[in-house]
């Protein structure tokens, strides 16, 4: 990622954890765990660790999380239409908030008045805080988050459709790409909307492919690589994903490096709460919907 303020850097500061790959996949086991008792209509607690019961957290495979759903079903069916799907992608991610993308129909990202004037009736963005989106440079003007989601991708689709597939499968130089056009501080939002596209054209985005450490991962990959002797991130994800079949050979499926970075942003969230360096007010306090 580029240079940008980590407010997560020193969360980790002072704990000490002797093992964090054991760490990591005990976290993992219960976590998903926690999903399945749930899911099954198990009432709450799902757990008996006080920081699951109190804490909110992401599920262990991205696909299973309530956001990640929304995207899914936004953008379905559109993997024929590449420049199109790049587009809902983009706003997407622009947005990041599931009750937002479950009003609105893909017919609407076309109809860019129409799509500011809904947006506008709504609160359409997710938390600011934890998911910064910069403003965006395109050809020297400036465009705001609203201008960019429902003015710009649509008339550049075409030009980012050919700067990502220009990358040959690399999410590192997807994101790089699109980003010299777009010239934000905080890439993270560009970088979600091209892993993401690895779901619907892995053709075009490997899976597979190696991605940049997000703010909030950095803290326990650190701790991840030097507990390994190794030098950098992507090794560091090589290596959890090998001893995955080691640690955790029942999860339901193999992880790829975007599990690990995303995964390892949990693991310092719910080890900031240890270190109480992460306290359990506002958005971070788990209050389960009632059924």
């Amino acid at each position: 990622m580029n240079e940008f303020h980590n407010p997560y850097a020193t969360a980790l500061d002072g704990l000490v954890l002797d093992d964090p790959v054991t760490a990591f996949f005990d976290f993992c086991r219960e976590r998903e765990k926690i999903r399945l008792s749930r899911e099954s209509g198990a009432p709450a607690p799902w757990t008996d660790d006080p920081i699951f019961q109190k804490g909110r957290f992401l599920n262990v495979f991205r696909e299973d999380d309530r956001g990640s759903k929304a995207i899914l079903h936004f953008a379905k069916n559109l993997e024929q239409d590449l420049p199109t799907l790049i587009h809902a992608l983009f706003f997407a991610r622009w947005c990041n908030k599931q009750e937002t993308l479950e009003k609105l129909s893909i017919k609407i990202l076309s109809k860019s008045k129409d799509l500011r004037e809904k947006l506008e009736a709504l609160e359409p963005w997710c938390n600011v805080t934890a998911y910064p989106v910069e403003p965006v440079y395109w050809e020297r003007v400036q465009y705001s988050r609203l201008d960019a989601a429902t003015i710009l991708f649509e008339e550049i689709k075409e030009s980012l459709t050919e700067t990502i597939t220009g990358a040959q499968g690399d999410v590192i130089k997807a994101t790089n790409g699109v980003n010299d056009l777009f010239r934000m501080q905080n890439d993270f939002p560009i970088f979600m909307a091209i892993i993401d596209l690895a779901w619907f054209r892995p053709d075009v985005i490997d899976p597979g492919s190696h991605v940049p450490a997000g703010i909030g991962a950095v803290a326990y990959l650190d701790r991840l690589q030097s507990y390994f002797g190794l030098d950098d991130h992507h090794k560091t994800c090589n290596r959890m994903i090998m001893l995955q079949k080691e640690y955790w050979p029942e999860a339901k499926r193999e992880f790829q490096p975007i599990d690990i970075e995303y995964l390892s942003c949990e693991c310092r969230k719910y080890y900031s709460y240890i270190n109480e360096t992460k306290l359990f007010e506002g958005k971070n306090l788990f209050q389960p919907k009632q059924n």
